[in-house]
C-alpha cells in the first residue's frame, strides 16, 4: 500500500520520481561516463600495465576510489538529514560534488585525481543518502518499492547514455572534460532542487543530532533481521555489478575486440537492466518484493552458472556471451531495488539513517569485492563470470538465513 504523507506538498508523483532518479543517476554518471576515457587517463597518468598486450588493471582504481568514497560518510549525513531536514544537506553534497569535479579536471598525478575522485564520491553518498530518503518519506511497504523501480528505470537512463556522452568527449575534446560533464550535471541538480523540491522532513519527525542518538538508531538498524540480512545480501549482489563495471571497458576491448563499439555493448546490458526494472514495478504490487527478488535470484545463479559454463566449453564468442551476460543482468534489476526496500520497510521512524546503513554497508563491501574480482581480470572473461556464480550462491545462502529457509513467501 501506498502510504502519502500530507505535510509533503508541492511536487506531483512524476516529477518526484524523475528528480529521485536523477538525484541518484550522479552516481552512476559519476562512474560510467569515465569508462571509455580509462584507457586515456592510464596513458596520460602513466599507468602502465606490465603486460604489454592489455591494459593496466590500475585503471580500475579510478572507478574504485569514488566508490570507496561513497561507502562509510553514509553513516554520517543519514543522521545529519535526520536532524537538519534532507533538502539544506543534499544542496551542501550537490555543490561539493560539482566543485571536486572542477578538481579532478586539473588533477596533476594519478595521486591527487585519485584522491579527488574519493571526496567526490564522499558527496556523492549524501546525494544518494538524502534521496532514498525523500522516498521513504512519503512512501511505505509495497508502494516504496514501486516507485524506487520507477526511479531505477530512469536512473538506469544514465548508464545507458553516460559512457557513449563520454565517448563524444574524447572525440571532441581530452579525458579531463569528462569531469566537466559532472560538474555541469551537479550545478543543474542543485538549482533543480532549489526551485521544485519541498523538504520531507517536517520539524516534528526529526531527530536530533548526537552521538548516543546516532549509535542508537544504527543499533536499532543493525539489530532488524530484515535490515542486516538484506544490506549483507544487497552488498554482496551488487558486488556482482560494480565487478562489471570496473573491468566492463577491458572486457570488450580486449576480449572481444569491440573498441569503436563498446558503449552500445554496454549500453545493452544497461537497457535490460532497465526493463526489468520497469516490469518489476509493475509487478511488485501485485506478487510482493519477496517473491520478486527469490526468484530472480534463482535466475541470477542460473544464468551465471550457464554462462561459466558456456565459455569454459565453447571458449569466449560474443554471440555466446552477451545474450547470457544480458540475462544475469536482468534478474539482477528484480533484485536491487527489491532487496532495498525489504531492508528499509520496518525503518520509516529512522529513514535517514536507515538509508545511510544500508548504502554504507552493500557500497563498501559491494566495493571490496568488485575491485577483488575485476583485479583478477587476465585477458578473459572466466573470473568475473565466476565471481558472479559465487556472489549469488552466497547471496542465496545470506536471504536463506534472513528468512529462515522460507524463500518467496507471499508478504510485502
Amino acid at each position: 500500500m501506498d502510504i502519502q504523507r500530507p505535510a509533503v506538498t508541492g511536487i506531483g508523483t512524476g516529477e518526484l520520481v524523475v528528480m529521485v532518479a536523477f538525484l541518484m543517476a550522479l552516481n552512476a554518471l559519476a562512474i560510467d561516463v569515465m569508462l571509455p576515457a580509462l584507457g586515456e587517463i592510464a596513458v596520460a597518468m602513466n599507468v602502465v600495465a606490465q603486460d604489454a598486450a592489455r591494459s593496466s588493471n590500475k585503471q580500475q582504481l579510478v572507478i574504485y576510489a569514488y566508490v570507496a568514497g561513497f561507502g562509510v560518510p553514509q553513516l554520517i549525513f543519514g543522521p545529519i538529514s535526520d536532524r537538519f531536514g534532507r533538502k539544506p544537506v543534499l544542496s551542501f553534497c550537490l555543490i561539493a560534488y560539482s566543485i571536486v569535479g572542477a578538481i579532478c579536471m586539473f588533477a596533476g598525478s594519478f595521486t591527487m585525481l585519485l584522491a579527488a575522485r574519493f571526496f567526490q564520491g564522499v558527496a556523492a553518498s549524501g546525494v544518494r543518502v538524502v534521496a532514498v530518503s525523500i522516498v521513504r518519506d512519503m512512501f511505505a511497504g509495497r508502494g516504496m518499492a514501486r516507485i524506487m523501480s520507477l526511479v531505477m528505470t530512469i536512473f538506469m537512463v544514465v548508464p545507458i547514455l553516460a559512457p557513449s556522452i563520454g565517448q563524444l568527449v574524447l572525440f571532441t575534446g581530452h579525458w579531463e572534460w569528462t569531469f566537466g560533464v559532472l560538474v555541469v550535471a551537479g550545478i543543474a541538480c542543485f538549482f533543480w532542487i532549489q526551485a521544485r523540491l519541498p523538504e520531507s522532513l517536517p520539524e516534528e519527525r526529526r531527530r536530533p543530532l548526537d552521538w548516543a542518538s546516532s549509535f542508537a538508531a544504527y543499533a536499532e538498524v543493525f539489530r532488524n533481521r530484515s535490515a542486516r540480512g538484506y544490506m549483507l545480501a544487497g552488498g554482496m549482489i551488487f558486488g556482482s555489478l560494480f565487478a562489471f563495471i570496473g573491468s566492463a571497458e577491458q572486457i570488450f576491448t580486449e576480449v572481444f575486440g569491440q573498441e569503436r563499439t563498446f558503449v552500445l555493448w554496454f549500453a545493452g546490458i544497461a537497457v535490460t537492466m532497465s526493463c526489468a526494472n520497469l516490469t518489476n514495478s509493475r509487478l511488485v504490487e501485485r506478487f510482493g518484493m519477496r517473491r520478486m527478488s527469490h526468484f530472480a535470484l534463482f535466475g541470477f545463479i542460473g544464468f551465471a552458472t550457464l554462462l561459466l559454463i558456456v565459455m569454459r566449453v565453447f571458449g569466449e564468442q560474443l554471440y555466446l556471451f552477451f545474450p547470457l551476460f544480458a540475462l544475469v543482468f536482468a534478474c539482477f534489476g528484480f533484485i536491487g531495488s527489491n532487496f532495498n526496500a525489504l531492508a528499509m520497510e520496518p525503518l520509516g521512524h529512522v529513514a535517514g539513517s536507515a538509508s545511510a546503513a544500508f548504502g554504507f554497508a552493500t557500497t563498501t563491501l559491494a566495493s571490496l569485492i568488485g575491485y577483488t574480482i575485476g583485479s583478477q581480470y587476465d585477458g578473459s572473461v572466466i573470473p568475473v563470470v565466476t565471481g558472479f556464480v559465487v556472489l549469488g550462491f552466497s547471496t542465496l545462502s545470506i536471504v536463506a538465513i534472513t528468512e529462515r529457509g522460507k524463500l518467496a513467501r507471499a508478504t510485502v
